[in-house]
Order: C-alpha cells, then structure tokens, then sequence
C-alpha cells in the first residue's frame, strides 16, 4: 500500500512533468514572496544598448506570475511605437498555473492603436498591445520585446518594484554605453533594498532578488518615495533628429529655447494691433498680463496636440491664434506670445501635473508632463495655467502647485518653486441658520465659502446643471444626511478673490430622534468629517499629511418653543502637532443656541510611531463630529 505522502509526492511530480518548464509553474515560487502578493515578477531582463547619440536598442523579458485577479494590472503586454521608434521584437506566451503552455503570440497578433486618448488631435505614437482575458488563476506570462530607435533623450530608467502588492523574484537591468558619451546617472531609494551593483566605464547591471511586495498604509509618504530607481541621461542626445545637449539644467534650458521655442512666437500684425489696443493706458504690468491671460481664455480652448520633437515641440503661436485651439505646450507658447507684445515678461516653464513630484533639481533629463507660464513679479512669481478657460490669474490650484519646476529662458533652465496653498490658506468656512420643527424636521439657510485647495476642490460645481448639482449636494457633499432636500442653490466664483460661495436653502425630514419626552439631534449638520485612518499592527512607512486645511462652522440653532434645553455641552479643544480641534456651545435665549467648530489639519511628515498618536487624535475628532445633544419637552 502506497503512503498517502508517497501518493501526493508521485501526483504532483506526473503533473508537473507535463509541463513546458517547472520554474514556470505557480508551485515553485517560494512562500513568502506569495504573501500580500497580487503578482510575482519570476524573472525580468532590461538591456539597454546606447549605440550612438542617435541610436539606441531596448530590449526586455519578463516573466510574470499574477495570482488572482486584482494582479491583472501587472500583466502589461505593450509596447509602443512611432516614426522613430522600430519595434523588432514582440511576443508572449501564456502557461498555466503548472507552467504548461496555453497560448503563444508572436507579433502578429498584438492589436495596433493610436496611443493617445480620444481627445489628442494629431499624434504619431502607436502601441502594439495584447488583450488577453484569463479563465483562470494563477497563470504565468513570458512578454518579450526590442526596439530600436534614433531617440536617446529618453533612456528608460529602472524601477523594479512598480506598484503595490507585487513581489520580485529576480529584476535584472543592464546598460551599456558604447560610444562612452558622457552620461549620468542617479539611484534614488537604494539604502533599505539588497541591490547588487556591477559598474564599468561603459556597462553598469544593477540586480534585486527575492523582494517582498509592499502594502500600502493610510496617510503614508507616497510609493516613489520608498521604492528604489535609477535614471540615466547622456550629456549629448537627439530628440527626434535634433540633437540635444545636456550637461546641467542651465544647458539643457538654453537647448529647449534655442530648438523647440525659438522662433515659434511670431503673431499676425492684426492680433498685435488688438493686445497694444487691450492694454493701452495700462502702466501695472501684471494687470496689462491679466487683460491678456482673460483674452486668452476667451479665444482658445485645450485639444491634446503631440506632434513636433516627440512631442516636446509647441505650435507655432500664430497657428494656434489662427485655430483657437492648442495643447499645454501650444496654449503656453501662444499666451508667452500675447504677454510678449504687452511688454511682460514671461517664461515658459515645465511642470509635473496632477501627481505633486518635483523635478529632480540635481538632475537635468527630460522630464514633466505638462507646460505652464511664469511671470516673474519682483520676487513674488505669479504663475498662468493656460489650459484652463476658467481658471483664475494666478492660481494654480492643486493640479501644479507646490513643486520644483523648469523655467525655460533666453539665458538657460533655471529650477524654481511653484506657489503653495498651505494649511491655514485652504480654508472653508461655513455658516447656516437651522430652524429645528416639533416633528424632528429641519430647514436651513447655509453660506458656504471657500479658499485656497477648498476652493479648486469647489469651484467645479458651477460647470453642474441643476439636477448634477443637487444629485453632487445628495449623494457626494452631504451623503450622510438621509432625508435631504436642496430646495434653492446660488453659486458665486469671484475669481478676483479666488473665492466660491455657495448660498442654499434645505430641509431634511426625520432629521431628529423623538421619543416622549426627548428631541434628540446631531449638531454638526453640514461639515461632518469622520475620517479615521485604519489600525496597523505593524506600522512600516512614515507619516505624511498631505494637504493642510481648515474648516470653520457657525450655526445657529432655533429649536421648537415648546422645548426647552436642559444643558449645552461643554466646550471642547483638541491641541496636538498634527492640528487642532475646538468645538463651542452657547445659548442665546431660551429657543436657540450657537455652535462653532473649528478643524484644522496641519501638512507635514512625521516618524511611523506617530501614527497611532494621529490616529488616537482623528478618533476623538469622528466621536465629537457625531456628537448629538437632547432638548426636553416643557
């Protein structure tokens, strides 16, 4: 009689021999790196092969293991393409959980498409990419692919752990410089990780092995900040078929005038006619470029245009005075033109948007992704986004503030700070007068005005219809009130101020609880905030409190005369070095009484045995934000 252990052993040996290749199979990868895993990158091989300033072949193998179905988004089976760029090599082949082949693609069968959105007019970049819907998990990818390109601006970089919840079995990156141009490099991030380092003159091969996957944690520093990266740039590039030159970011700027803006600012003698006209009689250099920037609004509008130096080029201003339309780099190159024939100075400048990353000031590559203005102003930079039709002069908001940047002038690149919206600037301060009724009903009149980052995160309600309005009022702003009713909505941008003020009238039945002798009601109606970030057994990254902010509440409360107040809670106040807490009653006369709040969030990053601390403070605050209070019947 066979032993039961014998029998499992001899099962899965006669599974495992059908199989194409045993390290392809999800049994083999060891046990912890399948903790909090999604995915397991098996293998990974980058080679980047510099040939010439012009010239440069990128090859990559990567063997993947996605384990359930939210490891999916690893399976990247693309590659793109474009004028430039040759590919030379492409295909996948898809094993099962046992590492026995299912699938192989070669080339001809990857989809090929545009590989920009539908709101990019003209573009040449192309991607070649796999659809493939697994049946079943956990299933191994091999994904090889090489191209070829005149393009060595853009050397890809290495980031072995690229998202949460993959672990890294082996990644392997490899960069040889034939010609030994004179390049770069920067690691970021390597201290905590066991990186293996191969450096020559001309070849350097970094490896990681055996990489647990990370999870995320609550108000955490961001993922870029913790993994480990490396960069690379040649001090001499081509770009397109122009060649580039690199050495610092002083060069670098000076190379982006001279080739990509250079001569691209000339407009139509009718439209010089209208700015001098626009800004005649006026002396105030910055009001002459706030007359140009809402000139510009009025005339133009965004539409995704990447063509020119991969991309990298504007349109000439004149093109884009003739269509009225243009992308960042169009639209900012037109408004620097405008700005330019009403004798400001003005500087075009990139940017990385929407995620707040700095450009590295220690090293000069190509980089951003977006393009805005910088108007110096005697020390007091004012900064122009000249995508937005709506936006007010000289705010940002949080789409570019608040970062390093690159400023592009005659005289080279210079990095500078965008302006920050900090704590106590983000303000939203609310006041209603809230009428209770006998039946637990409420009706409110409520002024709302905010500022700063509340005031970026506001200001979009007035692009809403009615019935978006009330429906973001219902089921986003205030969710949490069942019952409600917006009965009147007035809303004001005074883009002067940089405030929004939203002016309502509601009403919420059942809004308090009645019983025979008590009227029992929550009092913070419309500024409840009860975010309390999750418990960690074991806490691993820092602290980082993001955005600061401040909210403060006045309301007065009129209850139904035939009750009476019993007792007002006592005032309460919260002071720690993440922010601050106060909250405030008094009764003005026997029917009603006020009740101020006041939440203040400070930015900052602070060491990971803080967290509980924070955590303990952002408890207290939900409990007070529900805090509820009783009138009793006379």
């Amino acid at each position: 009689m066979i032993k039961p252990s014998l029998f499992l052993y001899f099962l899965f040996f006669a599974i495992v021999s059908n199989a194409q290749d045993l390290s392809l199979s999800a049994l083999s990868i060891p046990k912890e790196l399948k903790e909090n895993a999604n995915a397991v990158i098996r293998n990974e091989q980058i080679d980047i092969n510099i040939l010439a300033v012009d010239e440069m072949i990128v090859s990559e193998k990567r063997t993947i293991t996605i384990l359930n179905k939210l490891g999916n988004a690893s399976a990247a089976m693309y590659q793109h393409y474009d004028n430039d760029t040759k590919i030379t090599k492409l295909s996948a082949i898809i094993y099962d959980a046992f590492g026995k082949e299912i699938q192989k693609y070669p080339k001809g069968k990857f989809l090929d498409a545009s590989a920009v959105d539908g709101g990019t007019l003209y573009s040449d970049d192309r991607v070649k990419y796999l659809d493939y819907t697994p049946t079943t998990y956990p299933y191994t990818l091999v994904f090889e692919s090489e191209y070829k390109t005149s393009s060595t601006g853009f050397i890809p970089g290495w980031v072995p752990i690229n998202r949460y919840f993959v672990a890294v079995e082996n990644s392997q990156y490899n960069i040889v410089n034939t010609p030994k141009i004179p390049w770069r490099k920067k690691n970021v991030n390597f201290t905590n990780f066991d990186i293996k380092v191969e450096e020559l003159d001309n070849n350097i091969t970094y490896t990681i092995k055996n990489q647990s996957a990370f999870e995320p944690e609550n108000v955490s520093i961001d993922f870029r900040e913790v993994v480990p990266k490396t960069m690379f740039a040649l001090e001499s590039f081509s770009l397109k078929g122009t060649l580039g030159n690199n050495p610092n970011w002083k060069d670098f700027g000076l190379w982006m005038h001279e080739k990509l803006l250079k001569g691209r600012d000339e407009l139509s003698p009718e439209t010089i006619a209208i700015v001098k006209n626009m800004i005649d009689g006026v002396t105030d250099p910055i009001e002459r470029a706030k007359l140009v920037y809402q000139y510009m609004q009025q005339k133009t509008r965004y539409i995704s245009v990447q063509i020119g130096i991969g991309g990298w080029e504007p349109i000439a201003a004149n093109l884009v005075d003739d269509v009225g339309y243009g992308d960042c780099k169009g639209l900012t190159n037109y408004t620097k033109a405008l700005l330019d024939v009403a004798d400001v100075t003005a500087y075009y400048t990139v940017v990385y948007a929407d995620d707040r990353i700095d450009v590295d000031k220690d090293f000069s590559s190509l980089q951003g992704n977006h393009v805005i203005l910088n108007i110096p102003n005697n020390g007091k930079d004012v900064w122009l986004e000249c995508t937005s039709q709506t936006m007010p002069f000289g705010f940002l908001g949080d789409f570019t503030d608040d970062r390093d940047v690159l400023v592009v002038t005659p005289q080279g690149g210079f990095i500078k700070h965008t302006d920050s919206y900090k704590n106590e600037q983000n303000l939203q301060a609310t006041k209603a007068t809230i009428q209770l009724s006998e039946n637990g009903s409420l009706t409110a009149t409520i002024k709302k005005v905010s500022s700063g980052i509340q005031y970026d995160s506001s200001v979009g309600l007035e692009r809403y219809t009615q019935d978006e309005l009330i429906k973001s009022y219902k089921t986003s702003i205030w969710s949490y009130i069942n019952n409600l009713e917006i009965n009147k909505v007035v809303l004001d941008n005074n883009k002067k101020t940089i405030q929004f003020t939203e002016d309502l009238e509601v009403s919420v039945q059942n809004f308090a609880t009645i019983n025979e002798s008590d009227y029992l009601f929550r009092v913070n109606v419309f500024s409840r905030n009860s975010f309390v970030p999750n418990k960690y057994k074991d806490r691993k990254l820092p602290l980082k409190i993001e955005r600061g902010y401040k909210d403060t509440d006045e309301y007065i409360f009129k209850i139904p005369s035939n009750y009476k107040f019993e007792s007002l809670p006592a005032a309460t106040e919260l002071i720690t070095k993440f922010g601050e807490y106060k909250l405030k009653f008094k009764q003005i006369d026997e029917t009603s009484f006020s009740y101020s709040r006041e939440l203040f969030i400070k930015e900052g990053v602070y060491p990971k045995e803080d967290y509980e601390e924070y955590r303990n403070f952002r408890r207290t605050i939900a409990k007070l934000e529900n805090q509820r209070i009783a009138i009793i019947k006379q």
